[in-house]
């Protein structure tokens, strides 16, 4: 695993700091996990190939599923790379109809805009979700973990996110999962770095989304 350039190593340290001081029942897990070693992977084509994968399954599936694409494409996910599997191809990795299209898709956007990648890397948040969200396959939350794990923006909070709410429910001690509301209001305190909170509770539920270099 490449390590975090300096740079994102000392915003990283500063959202811990921040969170050891907002949040006790957070402070336990910094000291039970250590150092955040969120990763963002510059790839924004593999990052969302990897998202679209990644959607209503398992992580195992998503791995297993991910690993055998890699091996398909021997190790280049690139949009020409793509572009040249067959639906039998696709099949075997274990990529359905429904993503197969998808991805499909998205390398020929990629490969139609060469400089897309660039600018969703320079855009702002918001932007970054006009531009990704009308892509087939790409909603809400494949747009956060692009966000988190390839962009390494610091506060995003994908609420809806059953492995997260699980985290805050246990964190908190919960009676249930919480809405999206009551997300929004635990992790007000956690601003401007919910997503190195949302880190620390995806492995405190023994998880982290298959998007990015984060193990």
């Amino acid at each position: 695993m490449t390590p975090p350039q300096p740079d994102f190593r000392r915003l990283l340290a500063a959202g811990e700091n921040h969170l050891e001081a907002a949040c006790p029942a957070l402070r336990r897990l910094i000291h039970a996990y250590g150092p955040c070693r969120l990763t963002p992977e510059p790839d924004l084509f593999r990052t969302l190939v990897r998202a679209m994968i990644a959607q209503l399954i398992s992580t195992a599936a998503a791995r297993t599923i991910t690993a055998r694409l890699e091996c398909q494409v021997n190790g280049q996910m690139t949009p020409q790379q793509i572009m040249k599997l067959s639906d039998e191809e696709f099949q075997r990795c274990g990529i359905s109809g429904g993503k197969r299209r998808a991805i499909r898709e998205l390398a020929a956007h990629f490969l139609a805009c060469p400089d897309f990648g660039v600018q969703v890397q320079q855009a702002d948040d918001a932007t970054v979700r006009q531009r990704l969200l009308p892509l087939r396959g790409v909603g809400p939350w494949t747009v956060d973990m692009v966000l988190m794990f390839c962009l390494g923006r610091p506060d995003i909070w994908p609420v809806g996110d059953l492995g997260l709410r699980a985290g805050v429910r246990a964190l908190f001690v919960l009676p249930d999962l919480p809405d999206s509301q009551t997300m929004i209001k635990v992790a007000e305190p956690w601003r401007p770095y919910r997503t190195i909170a949302s880190w620390y509770l995806w492995r405190s539920r023994g998880w982290v989304p298959q998007s990015g270099n984060n193990a």
